[in-house]
Protein backbone atom coordinates (compact mmCIF):
# COMPACT_ATOMS: atom_id res chain seq x y z
CA UNK A 1 0.00 0.00 0.00
CA UNK A 2 1.18 3.53 -0.29
CA UNK A 3 1.52 6.00 1.71
CA UNK A 4 -1.00 8.31 2.49
CA UNK A 5 -0.86 11.84 4.42
CA UNK A 6 -2.47 12.71 7.76
CA UNK A 7 -4.92 15.06 5.78
CA UNK A 8 -6.56 11.83 3.86
CA UNK A 9 -6.66 9.90 6.88
CA UNK A 10 -8.73 12.59 8.89
CA UNK A 11 -11.34 12.54 6.02
CA UNK A 12 -12.68 9.24 7.51
CA UNK A 13 -15.00 9.16 9.64
CA UNK A 14 -14.97 6.53 11.93
CA UNK A 15 -17.89 6.61 14.84
CA UNK A 16 -18.91 3.69 17.74
CA UNK A 17 -22.21 2.29 16.67
CA UNK A 18 -24.74 -0.58 18.38
CA UNK A 19 -26.07 -2.73 16.84
CA UNK A 20 -29.98 -2.76 17.74
CA UNK A 21 -30.97 -5.61 14.81
CA UNK A 22 -28.90 -8.16 12.54
CA UNK A 23 -30.10 -10.54 10.05
CA UNK A 24 -29.26 -12.96 6.99
CA UNK A 25 -29.72 -12.26 3.84
CA UNK A 26 -31.57 -14.70 1.57
CA UNK A 27 -30.18 -13.96 -1.62
CA UNK A 28 -26.32 -13.80 -0.16
CA UNK A 29 -24.71 -16.49 1.55
CA UNK A 30 -22.15 -13.79 2.78
CA UNK A 31 -23.75 -11.02 3.65
CA UNK A 32 -25.39 -9.74 7.20
CA UNK A 33 -27.96 -7.34 7.13
CA UNK A 34 -27.25 -4.63 10.29
CA UNK A 35 -29.13 -1.94 11.59
CA UNK A 36 -26.86 0.44 13.59
CA UNK A 37 -27.46 3.27 16.32
CA UNK A 38 -25.28 6.53 16.14
CA UNK A 39 -27.06 8.21 18.42
CA UNK A 40 -29.06 10.77 16.52
CA UNK A 41 -29.84 8.38 13.34
CA UNK A 42 -29.94 4.61 12.74
CA UNK A 43 -28.51 3.29 9.63
CA UNK A 44 -28.86 0.12 7.41
CA UNK A 45 -24.99 -1.51 6.71
CA UNK A 46 -24.31 -4.22 4.91
CA UNK A 47 -21.29 -6.71 5.78
CA UNK A 48 -19.80 -9.79 4.13
CA UNK A 49 -19.22 -11.18 7.66
CA UNK A 50 -22.11 -13.94 7.44
CA UNK A 51 -19.55 -16.86 7.02
CA UNK A 52 -17.70 -15.13 10.86
CA UNK A 53 -20.50 -13.93 12.63
CA UNK A 54 -24.59 -15.19 14.15
CA UNK A 55 -26.73 -12.67 13.53
CA UNK A 56 -27.38 -12.55 17.28
CA UNK A 57 -23.94 -12.68 18.68
CA UNK A 58 -24.00 -9.00 16.92
CA UNK A 59 -27.46 -7.65 18.46
CA UNK A 60 -26.58 -4.96 21.30
CA UNK A 61 -22.70 -4.74 20.76
CA UNK A 62 -20.76 -1.60 19.94
CA UNK A 63 -18.37 -1.90 16.95
CA UNK A 64 -16.28 0.29 14.96
CA UNK A 65 -17.80 2.15 11.48
CA UNK A 66 -16.95 4.06 8.86
CA UNK A 67 -19.83 6.57 8.57
CA UNK A 68 -19.02 9.25 5.80
CA UNK A 69 -18.40 7.03 2.77
CA UNK A 70 -21.01 6.79 -0.39
CA UNK A 71 -24.17 4.85 0.11
CA UNK A 72 -23.89 1.61 -1.95
CA UNK A 73 -26.91 -0.22 -3.40
CA UNK A 74 -26.90 -4.07 -2.12
CA UNK A 75 -29.87 -5.55 -3.80
CA UNK A 76 -33.03 -3.46 -3.43
CA UNK A 77 -31.61 -1.41 -0.46
CA UNK A 78 -28.30 0.58 0.06
CA UNK A 79 -26.01 0.29 2.96
CA UNK A 80 -24.73 3.15 4.49
CA UNK A 81 -21.49 2.11 6.37
CA UNK A 82 -18.56 -0.19 6.63
CA UNK A 83 -18.31 -2.12 10.27
CA UNK A 84 -14.42 -2.43 10.80
CA UNK A 85 -12.79 -5.83 11.11
CA UNK A 86 -9.57 -7.30 11.25
CA UNK A 87 -8.17 -10.72 9.45
CA UNK A 88 -5.14 -11.90 9.83
CA UNK A 89 -2.93 -14.15 8.60
CA UNK A 90 -4.70 -17.56 9.73
CA UNK A 91 -8.00 -16.20 8.18
CA UNK A 92 -9.11 -15.16 11.70
CA UNK A 93 -11.98 -12.19 11.95
CA UNK A 94 -12.30 -10.11 14.45
CA UNK A 95 -14.83 -7.35 14.72
CA UNK A 96 -13.25 -3.80 16.43
CA UNK A 97 -15.06 -2.91 19.40
CA UNK A 98 -14.18 -0.32 22.12
CA UNK A 99 -12.54 -1.61 25.32
CA UNK A 100 -14.97 0.14 28.02
CA UNK A 101 -18.51 1.18 27.38
CA UNK A 102 -19.30 4.60 25.50
CA UNK A 103 -22.20 5.95 23.63
CA UNK A 104 -23.23 5.11 20.61
CA UNK A 105 -21.96 8.14 17.94
CA UNK A 106 -18.55 8.96 19.23
CA UNK A 107 -16.07 9.74 17.07
CA UNK A 108 -13.00 8.56 16.94
CA UNK A 109 -10.14 10.73 17.30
Amino acid sequence: MENIKIEDFLKIEIKVGKVQSCEKIEWSNKLLKLQVDFENETRTIFSGIAKYYQPEDLIGNNYLFVTNLEKRKMGEEFSEGMILAIEDRNGVVSLITPDKEVSSGAVVR
